[in-house]
């Protein structure tokens, strides 16, 4: 039945006229340039694709193993949890939501959806679309409420498992109410490394550019720290990042609202980052002007702080330049040949293993760097990235046994099913058999 329904839902989102109408429905509660919300329902509409017909089935796949007897075998099964909870931000109001909740519904769960409630329109909109593909209603209950709420809710309901994508925070309060019955796609203090090898200057800048600053910076796999090898400090990529930077603008809404820190806030962290000896400010560092925005929400331009590797590893500093900022920013360092080995220091004390990118063809450096790191989603090569996740590999941290993923069967059979093994044990017994002594 699920094929049947993600194969008509998926034909919906490919239409032009849903596809846009979900795209400016994300503009209006999400702060989105019209691209990377018709980004996000793109990636949705081919995760419906990837789960047509019996794909949905494929997903239950069981195994079996020979007895060591006639008549026994053990199968594993893949087992749904039943009663379970979705919880997910506002930065991704189609494409998280949904891909869970379908991915709850796959392994033959009951899911309660609870998105965040600045942007649980979109959502409402899609599951009614559900509702028009063939989805029974009773199969999914949708819930918009303020935290507490919801909390208050998962307390006494008490679901098998529950998913939750948002702040480390509220993640580790969840953990303990729930005890640990919980799977978690949390924060991310996201980094890049540049290799020795300095090629493609321009297409390495754009892609900075767009993992710091689209969507504002508010992605859980936004660059939040930029490693540069000695040789590319004598290329043009500063220069050009903060060209690419400053075309950013709020009428288009490349750079935007940020809805979890205040211009108040960001600013004042970065004005403690400049403290710190060495450091200063590459580009960016002012509020945006010409607005309305409420002062609840943060406005600065896409901003780039460059600190000293020697100080970002001192005791007093590192906590510090590791705060993630949910918004337009991020660390900017160089380190020389023979320092490779402080920067694997800085990343092995990071404590949020989501995303991380080696922009490297050098596969001796590719080689070192991958195997001594843990990130859950690290791309390798030229043109590594930490943003922009499709729909057809896993993205989700590692190093955490509370780690969730999304969009790949693995992460669906991960997040949605529990290993359940049946042994099958049909006899006959040994001819003769009698009653042994005791042991």
């Amino acid at each position: 039945m699920f094929g049947d329904i993600s194969a008509k839902a998926a034909y919906q989102l490919s239409l032009p006229e849903v596809s846009d109408f979900f795209s400016k429905l994300i503009q209006r509660v999400a702060p989105k340039s019209y691209q990377q919300a018709l980004g996000e329902v793109y990636v949705t509409q081919k995760f419906l694709e990837n789960f047509c017909g019996d794909q949905v089935r494929f997903l239950a796949r069981s195994f079996a193993v020979p007895g060591n007897h006639l008549g026994q075998q053990s199968h594993g099964f893949r087992w749904p949890y039943g009663p379970v909870a979705i919880i997910t931000p506002f930065n991704f109001p189609l494409e998280i939501p949904l891909l869970q909740l379908m991915g709850a519904l796959y392994m033959g769960n009951k899911p309660v959806v609870k998105v965040d409630s600045k942007v649980c329109i979109v959502m409402e909109q899609m599951i009614r679309l559900l509702h028009d593909c063939g989805l029974p209603m009773e199969d999914v209950d949708f819930i918009n409420s303020d935290g507490n709420t919801m909390n208050k809710l998962l307390k006494e309901a008490e679901p098998r498992m529950t998913l939750f994508t948002g702040s480390s925070r509220v993640a580790d309060k969840l953990a303990v109410d729930l005890k640990g019955r919980i799977k978690l796609e949390d924060a991310g203090f996201d980094w890049k490394i540049l290799g020795p090898d300095v090629q493609e200057v321009d297409y390495v800048a754009w892609v900075c550019d767009q993992d710091a600053y689209a969507c504002s910076g508010q992605k859980c796999s936004a660059q939040s720290i930029l490693f540069m090898h000695e040789n590319w400090t004598k290329t043009p990529l500063l220069r050009k990042m903060a060209d690419l930077a400053a075309r950013r603008k709020l009428d288009d809404l490349t750079v935007g609202p940020v809805l979890t820190f205040t211009t108040e806030a960001m600013l004042g962290h970065m004005n403690k980052l400049l403290q710190i000896s060495g450091s200063k400010l590459l580009f960016g560092g002012e509020a945006l002007e010409n607005h309305n925005i409420p002062a609840i929400y943060g406005a600065i331009k896409p901003t780039a702080v460059f600190i000293p590797l020697e100080e970002i590893l001192k005791d007093n500093n590192y906590e510090l330049v590791t705060k993630e900022i949910f918004g337009p920013f991020q660390i900017v360092t160089e380190y020389k040949h023979n320092q490779l080995p402080l920067v694997l220091k800085a990343l092995e004390k990071m404590n949020a293993h989501l995303t991380a990118a080696v922009v490297s063809n050098d596969p001796l450096f590719l080689q070192e760097v991958i195997g001594k790191t843990v990130n859950g989603t690290t791309y390798a090569g030229l043109r590594a990235r930490t943003t922009g996740a499709p729909q057809n590999h896993w993205f989700g941290p590692a190093g955490d046994p509370r780690g969730a993923g999304i969009g790949t069967p693995e992460a669906i059979k991960l997040v949605w099913s529990c290993h359940r093994e049946i042994i099958y044990d049909h006899g006959p017994l040994p001819q003769k058999w009698e009653i042994p002594t005791a042991t």
